[in-house]
């Protein structure tokens, strides 16, 4: 109702009556009223004179309702522990493709190997469950999915270079703008769901972030519209989703990686992998030839540029 409330005032531009939004929405007006008064305690600014309502502003809040469409199948915190327990629980109790928990704020957001991601107000948060029809052993295709698609958000929407780093990070000006964490449940060969998190430094002050991290409000010299970033994300990342297993989103990430043809080091269940990366295979892992011509093929691990 309050989206709808909110598509009708939007769409008017002007004051629009009690009695008209009852008989255009079928409730009464009282009903209305108390609408708009969850509203304004959401922090819409809407102003009600004896002609009607009139939307003055909105907040940049990552609403349900600001999302008309998905409503019900979004899940929305001002603050959580951490997006991915939540969809975790939601997936295994049956939650469909597409359920999206997003937060404002997380107090234990996770990052790769269970590291701490720093979750002030500003960012984007939000978790994705999936249920694809792959075998598990091509799970980790979601990961590249998902990093080209806010990749090609950020390039369409504000002019960006965002490049991408093996295996999980979307970069702007060779920092950290976008991490990604999937967590997958599986049996032998069948995939459960696999929950994909990302976690977007948009107006986040970058004091809060690290030396080698950088926010879209930093790179552009003004804030961003997180809703308006969000909704394009998630038409992007639900366009590339019938590409999953198909050359054509490796081919993507390959034309957006900083990692390729790089010197790197990776550090992968204890031990260390030095030398050229010089491609992915078909499951995402990435493969390395050392100085002295051996190849591995490395599926997970941290990734770590050398210089020269």
């Amino acid at each position: 109702m309050k989206s709808q409330i909110l598509k009708a005032l939007r769409e008017s531009g002007d004051y629009v009556s009690g009695e008209t939004l009852s008989k255009q929405l079928g409730v009464s007006r009282v009903s209305i009223w108390k609408h708009i008064q969850g509203l304004k305690d959401d922090g819409y600014v809407i102003e009600a004179v004896p002609r009607g309502y009139r939307l003055v502003s909105s907040p940049d809040l990552l609403l349900p309702y600001e999302f008309p469409g998905l409503e019900q199948r979004i899940y929305y915190f001002a603050e959580i522990s951490s997006t991915m327990d939540a969809a975790r629980e939601l997936a295994k109790k049956g939650a469909e493709e597409g359920t999206i928990v997003i937060a404002e704020t997380q107090t234990r957001g996770r990052g790769r190997l269970s590291r701490e991601w720093l979750s002030p107000e500003g960012g984007i948060y939000f978790t994705l469950i999936l249920r694809p029809r792959i075998s598990p052993a091509y799970a980790p295709r979601i990961n590249l999915m998902a990093a080209v698609a806010v990749a090609a958000t950020i390039r369409k929407l504000y002019r960006l270079k965002a490049e991408l780093k093996w295996p999980n990070d979307v970069l702007v000006a060779g920092k950290k703008v976008c991490g990604i964490l999937a967590e997958m449940d599986a049996e032998m060969d069948v995939v459960n769901f696999v929950n994909v998190g990302i976690g977007i430094n948009a107006n986040t002050p970058i004091r809060q972030l690290g030396k080698t991290a950088t926010s879209l409000k930093d790179a552009l010299g003004k804030e961003i519209s997180r809703k308006e970033l969000l909704s394009a994300l998630l038409i992007e990342i639900e366009q590339r989703q019938p590409l999953l297993m198909k050359a054509d989103l490796l081919e993507e990430w390959k034309k957006l990686s900083v990692t390729l043809n790089k010197d790197v080091r990776i550090i992968s269940l204890g031990e260390e992998v030095i030398g050229q990366a010089i491609d992915i295979d078909a499951t995402g892992a990435l493969i390395v030839k050392g100085k002295d011509g051996s190849v591995r093929t490395v599926l997970v691990g941290d990734c770590i540029h050398l210089r020269g």
